[in-house]
């Protein structure tokens, strides 16, 4: 099969089979290509060890143990923006955290080859104790995480000189499961995500962001093992929340809304967001309500909602009403409030900002949002209100914090968003 490949792809593949080294671009790559999408991230292994990739490549660097070399490539094509997710970790402050994605590495100017290997035991859920090397791309992609990302594409041996022509290793079927539109794991699925309990929440973004579902072994899997999440670093879990809050958007039936909701399914939710968690079963109903309404479920709904491609302001359209557990009461003729049920989500809003690790401008704007989002703006109010409402909710998030608004209202059974009034 033939492929358009950017020159300067081949051109890494070309020089390892010149001399004499397998050569393979792996994971998403293949997978992109092959479901016809647009490629952002180029990977590539060989069996050349890290030393002799170097040497083809002699202004490569290799300061890892994972036998991965990074090259210096030119930049192609326009420079693709950051992903929106990375966006927002860094558009208001130098120190926050790089937030989900690598940026295209084609306008980065560096290519990742990595030396085809086999793992050993894993520790801490996360990494192999030891990596050993392999000549064998059938055991590279064995350690893998799910058959649809265990594929690599070679520039087949007659194609040295002549249009370019490839062909696919595909050890697992993981093209039968592209068709099927499935995320099956590598291999036994326990083993797969006890090796690397990050792959709960990877298997359930990948299916939410391609829309496939996750076969029913996988998904057993993803169940039995969500607790082991507990043992990764917040800051790997925040990638990937991020990740999936940057889906499209949460149009209904949408990506990201789908993404949450598989989150809680799997038993995860209640793992990384105890506080949305709990929201699900309480119910905001009494004589005045002509709907029963499920805190959690409106929630959702919100994120589904809200206008703003943000992932800082989709997590706050998730979060914002998290404080009414706590301010729930019932008055003697039945009807439940809420009172400053805001205010007791601001607090959390701390708590969770800094269980994941946000920068100072990421958690500021995150409080802002949730701490504020009740208010009120009409032509009866005097300046000093005005001005009392853009001091608390800051200049720089007036926008955000009506798109937040609209998803509120939305999300609560209104037909007509109007988001300044409540």
């Amino acid at each position: 099969m033939r492929y358009e490949l950017p020159k300067e792809v081949e051109e890494v593949l070309k020089k390892l089979a010149q001399e004499g080294f397998q050569a393979y671009i792996v994971g998403g790559a293949v997978r992109d290509l092959l479901m016809g999408k647009k490629v952002s991230d180029w990977d590539f292994t060989t069996d050349a060890k890290p030393e002799e990739i170097l040497k083809v490549f002699p202004k490569g660097f290799y300061d890892n143990k994972f036998g991965t070399v990074g090259i210096a490539v030119e930049k192609v094509g326009g420079a693709e923006e950051r992903s929106r997710a990375s966006t927002a970790a860094n558009e208001t402050s130098e120190d926050a955290p790089e937030i989900p994605e690598r940026q295209d590495p084609l306008s980065e100017g560096i290519f990742e080859i990595t030396t085809m290997r086999k793992e050993g035991i894993y520790q801490d859920f996360r990494h192999p104790t030891e990596v050993s090397w392999t000549d064998k791309i059938e055991e590279d992609l064995a350690r893998r995480d799910f058959t649809i990302n265990a594929l690599a594409l070679r520039l087949t041996p007659f194609a040295q000189g002549k249009p370019s022509e490839y062909e696919v290793s595909d050890p697992f079927q993981g093209q039968r499961d592209l068709e099927n539109k499935l995320i099956r794991a590598v291999g036994n699925p326990n083993l797969r995500f006890q090796e690397d309990a990050l792959r709960l929440m990877r298997a359930i973004r990948i299916a939410a962001q391609l829309e496939f579902a996750i076969e029913e072994k996988t998904w057993q899997a993803i169940r039995e093992n969500s607790h082991l999440l507990s043992q990764i670093a917040w800051e790997r879990i925040r990638d990937e929340l991020f990740k999936i809050l940057c889906s499209m958007n949460p149009r209904p039936g949408g990506q990201a809304y789908i993404g949450i909701v598989k989150l809680r399914e799997a038993g995860i939710l209640a793992v990384i967001l105890p506080e949305l968690e709990r929201c699900f079963g309480v119910v905001q109903e009494g004589p005045k309500h002509t709907r029963v309404y499920d805190i959690g479920e409106h929630s959702l709904l919100t994120l589904q909602n809200t206008p703003s491609s943000n992932p800082l302001v989709r997590l706050a359209a998730l979060l914002h009403d998290i404080g009414k557990p706590d301010t729930m009461k019932t008055d003697p003729s039945g009807n439940v409030t809420f009172y400053n049920h805001e205010v007791a989500g601001g607090r959390l809003i701390l708590q969770i900002a800094k269980r994941f690790n946000l920068s100072k401008a990421q958690t500021d704007k995150l409080f802002r949002l949730v701490r504020w989002h009740l208010f009120t703006v009409d032509e009866r109010q005097t300046d000093s209100a005005i001005r009392r409402f853009i001091k608390n909710v800051g200049l720089e998030n007036i926008e955000e914090m009506m798109a937040l608004r609209v998803g509120d209202r939305l999300g609560g059974g209104t037909q007509r968003a109007v988001s300044w009034r409540m």
